[in-house]
């Protein structure tokens, strides 16, 4: 049975450590982008009046369309928010020693900072629009890989003068 007061979520905010990694898992025809991403935390030390930088390391997986956005998209050093949930699992290495190892699985992303910062942008997209930050496997409906190429056209903010509501 289910615990309902049970919550597996991660959020960070942090800068991608290199490009992502692909793989195709042939078994479920998708596929897998693997990166680390780094978080930094400011610690302040009142008796000597210092402030010190501590960097975190997360390694991070992204399964399916999202993986193929992140290919993309991301880059090194690009500034992203990302949701999603632990994920613990474990194998036995070439040695047969047990190995465990926990990650984050992402469902979703949203790119952040300058839009210089991705090398991918085109000029006629924005990337740091709120419209990107979409789940795992959410597709436009019209099938393009950009949200204004949704069905019905236009533009992306939706249209003319006749969708303001007063």
């Amino acid at each position: 049975m289910r615990d309902i007061n049970s919550l597996n979520k991660v959020i960070l905010i942090g800068r991608l450590g290199g490009k992502p990694e692909m793989r195709r898992l042939p078994q479920q025809d998708r596929w897998v982008a693997s990166f680390t991403l780094a978080t930094n935390e400011r610690l302040f030390n009142p008796n000597t009046r210092e402030s010190s930088d501590r960097t975190e390391w997360h390694k991070i997986k992204v399964f399916g369309k999202l993986a193929e956005f992140c290919e993309k998209y991301l880059g090194q050093g690009r500034q992203i928010l990302l949701e999603g949930k632990l994920r613990t699992r474990s194998w036995q290495d070439k040695e047969g020693n047990k190995r465990t190892t926990t990650e984050v699985e992402a469902t979703n992303i949203v790119l952040l900072g300058k839009r210089e910062e991705s090398s991918a942008t085109s000029d006629t997209t924005d990337l740091d629009s709120p419209q990107y930050g979409r789940s795992a496997g959410a597709a436009p409906a019209g099938g393009g890989d950009f949200p204004d190429e949704e069905a019905g056209g236009g533009s992306p903010t939706g249209g003319g003068d006749d969708d303001i509501p007063f």
